[in-house]
Parts: C-alpha cells; sequence; structure tokens
C-alpha cells in the first residue's frame, strides 16, 4: 500500500491541478513582493502590534471567539493526545458531544457526524475546515458533500473549534448544522516521533519535524497506519504526508503555505443483519471483494498583510482526489447480503478556491468584508459488478460547480452589550453532464441569502446571556445529476448563557433550527427524498472546571428532539402506499449524545511526570434509518488513558476504548447494523529530541 501511494504522489501533485496551484502560488508570491515594497517606516511599529495578537494568517483558520453571543466547543493538543481514539470521528465523539454513527467500512469510507440532531449521512450536514481550506466535496454523486476526516494528521493538530449552528459569515455550503475548524502547528523545533500498536493489529508510526527561526518557521510530517480490523476482511492501510512553512516577509506581511497529502486502502466486512448482531456474529464477511481506496492532496498559500487599522488576508488552494469503493448493497445483512448487487463506485475531482478579506479594528469594533470562490470538476461512474467484474452501467456523469459568495462580519461592544451582525450571500452554479452518447448537459443556479445576528449581555464580569438568529444552507444530494435541485435552508435561534469564573467555564443553551426542502436518504434505493420539512429543538451543556489543584472535570451535552414535520417517502413497495413521516423523529439521530472526562495531574504543565485522563460518551434513544417509528435504546462507553514521562525525551501512553467491552450499534439501517467496537488497547511511545 505504502510503496504504491508513494508512487502516485506525483501523479497527484504535478497533474494539471498541482501545476494550477504552484502558478497561484508564484502570483500571490508576487503580490506579497509588491505589498511589501510599498510597507512605509510609519506603520510598521503599530502593524508588528496588530501582527503579534492573530492567531492565524488564514481568514477561517483563527480561533473561535469565546466571547462571542454563540456556542463552541474548544479541542486543545494536550486533549487530542491523550484521547484513546481509532478515528478523527472517535476524537470528536469523545471530546466534544459529537453524534457519530461510523460506517465500518474503512478510512476513506467516510462516517457520520451530527450536530443537533441532523442526520448528516457521510457528515454532509457539517462543515469541516482545515488551515482555511474546505474538505467537504461539491457534485458528489455517493453524497453531496462528502466529508471524509480520515485526511487529518493527528500530531499536527494543534487545536480544533467546533462551532454549532449556521452563526458564522465565513462559512457558508454545508456549514448547516456548524463546522469543525482545524488548525495545524504553525512552526516547531525538534523532531517528535511517534509509535504506537495495540488491539486488532494496529501499528502506527508518525515522525514530524520542524524549525523556527523567528522570522520563519515550518513544521513537516510523515504518517504511515495499518489495522487488520476487529472483523474479518477488515484490514486497512493508510499513509499522510504534512508540510507547512511560514515567512515574514516584512514587520506587517506574512506568508505561509501548506500541503497535505492522504493515502488509503480498505476491505469491507459488510453489514450484519439485526439478529447477527444480537448474537454477537461478528466474523461474517458478506462480499469478501468488498473494499476500495482513497488518495487526496491539498495545496494552500495564505497572505496576511497588516497596517493601521486594517488587517488583510488571503488564502488559495487547489485539490485533487480520487476514490473507488466496491460495496454490497443489502437487502439483508450478513452471511445474506451477499444476494443483493455489489455496486463499484468511481469519484474522480480537482478543485480551487480563494478566500480574501479586510479586516478593520478600532477599540470596539471589528468588521470583515470578504470574498469567497470556488471551482470544483467531478467526473462519478457507478456499476453494478459481481466479484469487482463490471455487468452494466448505473450512472456516469461529468459535473462542475462554481460557486462564489460575499460576507460581512461586524462585532460591537457598547459598554456591556456586544452586537454581532453580518451575513453572505452565495450563488452556486452547477453544471452535469451524462457520460453517454448523446448525453446533453443541464445546469442550474441558485442564490441564497445568509443573514447572521446576535447579541451578549454582560450581567457581570463573570455571568453574560446572549441570543442568536441565523440562517444556513447546504446543497441537496443527486444536483450531480440534476442540478435544478433547490439547496437546503436552514433557520435557527438560539438563546443561552456563559459563565467564567476561577478558571470554571460552563455555558447553556437553547436551540431552535427548522430546515426547509429536508432530505431523506433511503439507503436501500440508495436514493434521496426532498421537499419535506423539519424541525429540532433542544438544550445544549458545557463545563470545563477544576475539581481541585490536580483534576479538571469537562463536558459536552446535546438534548434534542429532532422531529420531521412534513415529510413523505415512498414505502419498500413501489407499487404501495406511501409512507407518512411527519411527527416522526429524523432518521439517524439521537435524543441526546454527550462526553466527559476528568483529568488528573499533578501539574498543568505540558511537562507534568503523569497524567490520567477518564472518559466517557453516551448516545440516547436512537432512530435508525429507514426505520419509521423504531427507537433504539440507549448505551455508554467509557475510556482510559495514562500518560507517564520516563524522562525529558520519551513518554509512554497507556489507553483503553470501551472498557467495559460494550456491545453496541453504530449505525443501524433498514435492518441491517454496523457493530461498534469492541475493547480494544494500545500503547504509544512518543520521543522527542530538540
Amino acid at each position: 500500500m505504502i510503496h504504491r501511494f508513494i508512487h502516485s504522489i506525483p501523479n497527484i501533485l504535478f497533474g494539471r491541478a498541482g501545476i494550477a496551484a504552484a502558478t497561484l502560488c508564484i502570483a500571490i508570491s508576487s503580490v506579497t513582493s509588491a505589498v511589501q515594497a510599498q510597507v512605509t517606516d510609519s506603520t510598521r511599529k503599530d502593524s508588528t502590534a496588530r501582527a503579534a495578537q492573530l492567531h492565524a494568517v488564514t481568514i477561517t483558520a483563527a480561533p473561535a471567539d469565546q466571547g462571542s453571543p454563540s456556542t463552541s466547543t474548544h479541542v486543545s493538543q494536550r486533549v487530542i493526545e491523550l484521547t484513546p481514539a481509532a478515528t478523527p470521528w472517535e476524537l470528536l465523539r469523545q471530546t466534544a458531544g459529537v453524534e457519530v454513527h461510523q460506517q465500518g467500512q474503512g478510512p476513506g469510507f467516510a462516517s457520520d457526524a451530527s450536530l443537533r440532531g441532523f442526520s448528516s449521512d457521510h457528515s454532509t450536514d457539517l462543515a469541516l475546515w482545515v488551515d482555511g481550506v474546505p474538505i467537504n466535496e461539491p457534485v458528489n454523486g455517493h453524497a453531496e458533500g462528502y466529508n471524509d476526516w480520515s485526511l487529518l494528521f493527528p500530531l499536527a493538530i494543534q487545536d480544533i473549534d467546533i462551532i454549532k449552528g449556521p452563526v458564522s459569515p465565513l462559512f457558508g455550503n454545508f456549514a448547516i448544522s456548524g463546522v469543525v475548524n482545524v488548525r495545524t502547528v504553525e512552526r516547531m523545533t525538534g523532531t517528535q516521533l511517534v509509535a504506537s500498536g495495540g488491539s486488532n493489529g494496529l501499528a502506527d508510526a508518525t515522525v514530524l519535524s520542524g524549525f523556527d527561526h523567528g522570522s520563519s518557521g515550518g513544521v513537516f510530517g510523515l504518517r504511515a497506519r495499518h489495522e487488520d480490523g476487529f472483523r474479518p476482511n477488515s484490514a486497512s492501510d493508510l499513509t499522510q504526508g504534512h508540510a507547512r512553512i511560514v515567512r515574514s516577509l516584512a514587520p506587517n506581511v506574512t506568508l505561509d503555505g501548506g500541503i497535505e497529502l492522504y493515502g488509503a486502502r480498505w476491505r469491507s466486512p459488510g453489514y450484519l443483519s439485526e439478529s447477527e448482531f444480537r448474537a454477537h456474529q461478528y466474523d461474517i464477511v458478506s462480499n469478501p471483494t468488498d473494499g476500495g481506496f482513497k488518495r487526496r492532496a491539498q495545496e494552500r498559500v495564505s497572505l496576511r498583510v497588516t497596517g493601521g487599522d486594517l488587517i488583510w488576508r488571503t488564502t488559495a488552494y487547489a485539490t485533487q482526489g480520487r476514490w473507488q469503493l466496491f460495496l454490497t448493497i443489502p437487502p439483508a445483512g450478513g452471511q445474506f447480503e451477499g444476494t443483493g448487487s455489489q455496486t463499484e463506485e468511481e469519484d474522480s475531482r480537482t478543485g480551487f478556491g480563494l478566500t480574501s478579506a479586510v479586516t478593520y479594528t478600532t477599540a470596539n469594533t471589528d468588521i470583515t468584508v470578504g470574498t469567497e470562490g470556488r471551482l470544483d470538476d467531478a467526473r462519478y461512474q457507478n456499476y453494478f459488478t459481481t466479484a469487482r467484474a463490471r455487468d452494466s452501467v448505473n450512472a456516469l456523469f461529468t459535473g462542475r460547480q462554481l460557486s462564489g459568495a460575499l460576507f460581512v462580519a461586524s462585532s460591537t461592544t457598547i459598554g456591556r452589550l456586544r452586537l454581532d451582525l453580518g451575513g453572505r450571500y452565495d450563488i452556486l452554479d452547477t453544471r452535469s453532464t451524462p457520460d453517454v452518447a448523446g448525453g446533453e448537459t443541464a445546469s442550474g443556479a441558485h442564490g441564497v441569502f445568509s443573514p447572521k445576528m446576535g447579541a451578549l449581555v454582560r450581567l457581570t464580569r463573570e455571568v453574560a446571556l446572549y441570543a442568536n438568529a441565523s440562517r444556513g444552507f447546504r446543497s441537496t444530494d443527486g444536483v450531480l445529476a440534476d442540478p435544478m435541485l433547490a439547496p437546503i435552508t436552514v433557520w435557527a435561534y438560539e438563546s443561552g448563557v456563559k459563565l467564567d469564573v476561577d478558571h470554571i467555564t460552563a455555558s447553556a443553551a437553547l436551540f431552535r433550527m427548522n430546515v426547509s426542502n429536508e432530505q431523506t436518504f433511503n439507503p436501500l434505493t440508495a436514493g434521496s427524498i426532498s421537499g419535506g420539512a423539519s424541525k429540532r429543538q433542544g438544550i445544549e451543556l458545557g463545563l470545563h472546571a477544576p475539581v481541585n489543584s490536580f483534576a479538571t472535570l469537562s463536558g459536552d451535552w446535546t438534548f434534542n428532539d429532532a422531529r420531521y414535520t412534513n415529510q413523505v417517502v415512498p414505502g419498500d413497495d413501489p407499487n404501495g402506499p406511501a409512507v407518512v413521516l411527519n411527527g416522526l423523529r429524523v432518521y439517524n439521530t439521537a435524543r441526546y449524545v454527550g462526553s466527559a472526562a476528568l483529568d488528573v495531574s499533578p501539574s498543568a504543565s505540558a511537562d507534568a511526570p503523569w497524567t490520567i485522563r477518564v472518559s466517557g460518551n453516551w448516545v440516547g434513544p436512537y432512530s435508525p434509518f429507514d426505520e419509521p417509528g423504531v427507537v433504539l435504546g440507549a448505551y455508554g462507553l467509557l475510556h482510559a488513558t495514562a500518560s507517564v514521562r520516563l524522562n525529558h525525551a520519551t513518554t509512554l501512553d497507556i489507553g483503553a476504548r470501551n472498557v467495559f467491552d460494550r456491545a453496541y450499534p453504530e449505525l443501524v439501517a433498514g435492518h441491517i447494523v454496523a457493530p461498534g467496537e469492541p475493547r480494544t488497547g494500545y500503547v504509544a511511545v512518543r520521543y522527542r529530541v530538540m
């Protein structure tokens, strides 16, 4: 796998998209030189002071403002290190209370992450950004906004913010339930080596090295991972490359560039029937030829220029990707699943994008005005196959989506009152051509206006009340075949209270989200039904509090009522009556999800001699895909990690996930089950040399 991936890198990097990205970098470097030449001595001192206060170069990668009238969760680098998570989805489930239903197929086959009761098949309702680059894939025939989190490079992550709701004007398409905003480490000194192994044939090795010379810094990393899986025919391999370089061209001009490479290959055991799952018959393989691969590369360059009260930030990027999968379609799980049809899906794509914004800052006001543009080209193929041999064609399309947006965000503080006003206007132009003789191009354009507004009042220095209202959207599944399909939109309302006193931070929020053009996915027909309506309403709680001088308690919980208000879908029998879902719970959502953790350490420093983390995540009664009125029981999982510093350079981590070996379903759809991972353990050795 590693050998094949390494040989594929030149094709990925130096194809037409890679050349265009390189040209883009050269162009922006030329602009940088021109800007640098215009810097005057009179502005340098003030610009340097402002640049020191900025946390990121990229416009969409700045840390979430914890004083804003909205809800967000922060995951630090140290918490990431101590979490016994096999996947990025598992990491967010354990640390941020995100609802997760893993597909159980392998890396590259995107799983489901949900905020506030959005079913989010393949995480399509949740936007993922890494250092200012959007990861969701438009014009994707499998799922519009297909969102593969496996490309995250764990050791290179500085921190993660989960912004809940469509409240930020900086994010548009797919940020309907919220945003996962990832920032990587900007610079480091020395080299860090991490080698880990564990249950189910897990072997993972990462090397991260970098430099920090004041005016310039960089980080470079390589990672290789293999896992046999807890079920037969579920082995997977993953390889990654990461690079980031930051350079100050002048006291007020900073250039930042990055590259991400990712490749994965896996085998799939398939799903189980409900009876097989109850009997713990995890050794059943539906079709030994199921599996797939995924490759992705992305290049980014960002420029920041400061002067007086103004900050100009621009990020340009290019992406290239290809994935292929073979998956057997039910009608039944387990040993009977092979009676269905195996499909082959392929997706090849390139993309380009640019985000640029100017921020004006005074003592009490920040105003940001910006623009975003994106172009994605994709070719999607879908065949019926037997043991990976093609029988017939199901769908062949070439698609292109050109999108653009104007956005504005403002924040004004008047005494104890903070007002946030903003919004964005997005235009999506989609074209699709069937790859068959005589195929005619179809096109469709849609414009979406998304206002954002919020207010926060500080009752005291420690306590604040807030409220916000916002609109968000995402493209509908199926636009690759029918570009005229209108986007899904949501109006979101939230009010809450924030507490920050004596190192204790806590929050409580009430939310309501009204969805128009609701879309429900039917896993048995692999089709989507649009045009309905639904609502989500509930309460969110967050806490981070020291118990005493050496222990800290943290947690995030969402209690949610997600229901269809107007949704009718065809029955399993095409000639039978339709199924009315009005009043029923939204598929693939739980009534409550939560996570909690207790961290114990003799010191808050990263150099503490030892740290113990005990955590758990809980999923309340769950409504499976395509089973109207069915609600499954709740479950909770316990996890534990101990980190011991052996000497100044070496640290030993020992961890266990699902300590009590709880049997639970990750995903249930049309009476088939993806089982959750049993108890697993791991050991990791971290070695750092300066």
